[in-house]
């Protein structure tokens, strides 16, 4: 599956990121909400150092009953499979 490189600006700091193509959306979805979050946190409570906002805003996200009972180990899946093809390759 292919990747494709992101620029993450979160807490207006930026990562660079590669991910699966799949992935895109939802990375970049969890970034924009996590950004929500911290301008939320911003504007309710008397704190504007960016590592704390980051800190809470991820503990809030945790903290959120999810809706999907079942993780989703796509990802790790997809990693073992490509390690599982690369070992064979060598023998």
């Amino acid at each position: 599956m292919a990747k494709v490189s992101l620029k993450l600006d979160i807490a207006g700091r930026t990562y660079p990121i590669s991910v699966l193509e799949s992935e895109k959306e939802k990375v970049l979805s969890a970034a924009n909400a996590l950004n929500i979050s911290i301008e939320a946190l911003k504007k309710h409570y008397a704190v504007n150092d960016q590592q704390d906002l980051l800190a809470m805003a991820s503990l809030q996200y945790l903290m959120k009953p999810t809706t999907d009972s079942q993780p989703d180990f796509s990802l790790i899946e997809q990693k073992l499979s490509d390690l599982t093809q690369e070992a064979q390759d060598l023998i």
